[in-house]
């Protein structure tokens, strides 16, 4: 047990990332099932269909869970009562002003984590009341921090300036790694494209199949004039990255980019003309397995490893 388990009343320190197009209530309810915390990814719902998810997952384990709020998409205040009238517990913001909707959801009973990729940005989180803190590095699929930090570099660096309870996340889907992110100062990790790959993920199967095949070198940062995201290269990718070398502006990038472009590639499986987001550790994973396997296995290495440093000696 750590800050972070008793934090959230969860077996292992392992938290799912909520996920645009991946993250509903099945594998939510998959994870917490399996010990660790499932959160909704709410970016791509509207507030109708977030209540469902919820009242799904609520039926589907009596465990933790919570949900994934991009201020960026659901910064109204309708959202966040529905959320309380929901009965939800422990909330996961990001892509905003912690400032904003902290206060307000801890005077609701609610636990409230907030998403960084920089230290200054961390620092605004401890003042503004949140509970914990999740620290991203730029390995990490989809919207990421313009100062492209790496995990190993940022965790470190923010641990030694705050005191609440910090998630690495960021390049990370094993329990090697797990264990690294808790040697450089997390007490907990967070992880997405592992559980995007899972039989549970709501990420169409050709999304899935995409991301077994991404291997070394095969997602880049995109749309650095817009909001940084990693991608999987693909036609999409080289026509953003065609007009980003020819110095088109960010109009015109946004022109191409369009609307509902990341649905058509995760949610519809148009793996051609779609965005697709997905981390770098994409590299690793080569097989489609229950949530459940994925928070076992993770846990089998990790004690592994762990008892393979212990057992090191100079």
């Amino acid at each position: 047990m750590n800050r972070i388990t008793d934090l959230f009343n969860i077996q292992y320190p392992i938290i799912q990332g909520g996920m645009i197009w991946c993250s509903g209530w099945e594998l939510a309810s998959a994870v917490s099932n399996a010990g660790g915390l499932g959160l909704i990814g709410s970016g791509s719902m509207k507030p109708d269909v977030l209540k469902n998810h919820i009242r799904k997952c609520k039926a589907a384990t009596n465990k933790p869970f919570g949900v994934n709020i991009p201020l960026l998409f659901h910064g109204n205040e309708d959202v966040f009562k529905m959320i309380i009238a929901e009965g939800v517990k422990i909330v996961f913001t990001s892509a905003g002003n912690p400032a904003k909707w902290t206060s307000f959801l801890k005077d609701n009973g609610i636990i409230v984590v907030h998403v960084v990729a920089n230290l200054k940005s961390a620092q605004k989180c401890e003042e503004a009341g949140v509970d914990a803190i999740v620290a991203e590095g730029f390995e990490a699929g989809g919207h990421n921090g313009r100062e492209e930090t790496t995990t190993m570099v940022l965790i470190p660096m923010i641990k030694n300036q705050i005191k609440i309870p910090l998630i690495a996340a960021g390049g990370i889907a094993t329990g090697r790694g797990m264990l690294a992110s808790l040697a450089l100062g997390a007490e907990g990790v967070q992880i997405g494209s592992r559980f995007a790959a899972t039989t549970e993920s709501s990420a169409h199967e050709n999304f899935k199949k995409t991301i077994l095949e991404t291997g070394d070198g095969g997602t880049l940062l995109s749309m650095k004039k817009l909001m940084p995201v990693r991608l999987i290269k693909n036609k999409f990718f080289d026509d953003i990255e065609m007009l980003e070398n020819t110095g088109a502006s960010s109009e015109k990038i946004a022109e191409l980019l369009g609307k509902g472009r990341s649905k058509r590639g995760m949610f519809e499986g148009e793996t051609v003309e779609g965005e697709l987001e997905i981390g770098q550790i994409a590299a690793l994973i080569n097989e489609i397995k229950p949530a459940a396997t994925v928070v076992e296995e993770i846990m089998q290495e990790f004690y592994i490893a762990k008892n393979e440093l212990i057992n090191i000696s100079f």
